[in-house]
């Protein structure tokens, strides 16, 4: 064997461990928080409740509150927070709508990359409440059109005259995928952690 060919295969097996000293710690990162479900580091939890698996939602251009009517793909692009209610929009409602306006301001500057949707009865809001305190907010009427994306949400039932069994607030990824929730008794300060957390590691939306 040459010398030169010695230097060769050193160089390789040199280059060989650099890789996988580099990569293997990153390897069992992935493999531990991803494919080992009850293993999370720190004991870090998220406040939200995971849908597994994640739910495409349909493209809908659905009716809004005021007038007209929504894209097809409006739950498409952005982060989006999904409040649903039936009847008046009592005080939990109320209170729902500033957590989660609160926790997309204390985003700051990735404000912008989360969107809230609204869907409520045509007679469950003072509209001018609506555009005082939540000038942002996609309000949408609910009607028949809604039935395929309420059919997704679990804690709804989409049937006429349907009724929210457990107010939930909804987050859907910039995919258009239902992928969490949270139950109404969750704390903005909880789902603000998980918004942080999801923009800092989504490169979409």
């Amino acid at each position: 064997m040459t010398r030169r060919s010695v230097h060769d295969r050193r160089q390789r097996r040199l280059l060989v461990g650099l890789a996988l000293l580099f990569f293997a710690p990153l390897g069992l990162a992935f493999y531990l928080y991803y494919g080992h479900g009850t293993w999370h580091p720190g004991g870090r939890v998220n406040a939200g409740e995971l849908i597994q698996p994640a739910r495409p939602l349909p493209a809908l251009a659905l009716p809004l509150l005021a007038s007209g009517s929504t894209e097809p793909n409006f739950l498409r692009g952005k982060w989006t927070f999904l409040y649903v209610t039936t009847g008046p929009c009592s005080e939990g409602c109320r209170t729902r709508l500033y957590d989660t306006r609160q926790v997309r301001l204390a985003l700051d500057r990735d404000m912008n990359r989360v969107q809230r949707v609204f869907i409520a009865d045509a007679g469950c809001c003072d509209a001018q409440f609506l555009h005082d305190q939540h000038p942002d907010l996609i309000a949408i009427r609910a009607d028949a059109a809604d039935a395929p994306l309420l059919a997704l949400l679990p804690g709804l039932d989409p049937a006429p005259g349907t009724t929210v069994t457990s107010p939930r607030v909804y987050l859907i990824d910039p995919l258009g995928n239902l992928m969490m929730s949270y139950a109404a008794d969750a704390k903005s300060k909880g789902i603000l952690e998980d918004m942080k957390r999801l923009l800092r590691l989504s490169s979409i939306g």
